[in-house]
């Protein structure tokens, strides 16, 4: 009874999870309640209230989702030894497939870049999108920095400052794609990739795709 009971509440978050990444998408996130994401999941606001205590919560929890797996890739890539630049950008590129081609990853991405007002009631929503930004930056500079010293050259500027480029430019294209799917975002971002790492002094490596 138990083992059915802790598969009863799996079963709940996932449908309330899945209810709010559709009813976020339509509505906005300001614009939806818990009332209104219970109702679509079929369940009470008291189920839902004991799996989520606000919408924040619940918003990241949905983040998550997505957010969680590729970050566990990145960290797996970091403990590894010596320039990582190359494999990254193997990851990077099955991270863009993955955003073109499920629907679930686009649903998430574009509520979190295009839905989710930061209003007052959700400051923990901003609260993540900051960390997760200064996280992916700090990812990236190490990354440079390895690379650039595995490669004997001098970076042309700080390797934050590069770090913060480089990231800023992949989610605008991303960002950019989300609201007009007239450009193939893979080619675009790898051709991209390539040109900024080239333009720094770290060129592609050679075999992997760019």
């Amino acid at each position: 009874m138990a083992r059915r009971t802790k598969e009863d509440a799996l079963a709940t978050r996932t449908a309330l999870l899945d209810a709010a990444e559709h009813v976020f998408l339509q509505r906005g996130v300001s614009r939806t309640s818990l009332a209104d994401i219970a109702q679509a999941a079929g369940v009470t606001r008291g189920a839902l209230y004991w799996h989520f205590k606000d919408k924040a919560a619940l918003f990241n929890a949905m983040l998550d989702r997505v957010a969680l797996p590729l970050s566990a890739e990145l960290e797996a890539l970091l403990a590894r030894e010596g320039d990582v630049l190359a494999p990254w950008c193997a990851q990077m590129g099955h991270a863009l497939h993955q955003i073109v081609n499920d629907a679930q990853t686009r649903r998430v991405l574009q509520i979190a870049m295009q839905k989710a007002e930061h209003a007052q009631d959700l400051a923990p929503v901003l609260e993540r999108h900051v960390a997760m930004l200064r996280m992916s930056a700090d990812c990236a500079r190490q990354l440079l920095e390895r690379a650039a010293d595995a490669r004997g050259i001098r970076l042309p500027a700080p390797a934050l400052q590069l770090a913060h480029g480089l990231d800023s430019m992949v989610h605008g294209l991303i960002y950019s794609w989300l609201l007009d799917r007239s450009f193939d975002l893979e080619s675009t971002a790898q051709a991209a990739i390539d040109a900024y790492l080239r333009g720094i002094g770290l060129a592609a490596v050679p075999g992997v795709s760019a």
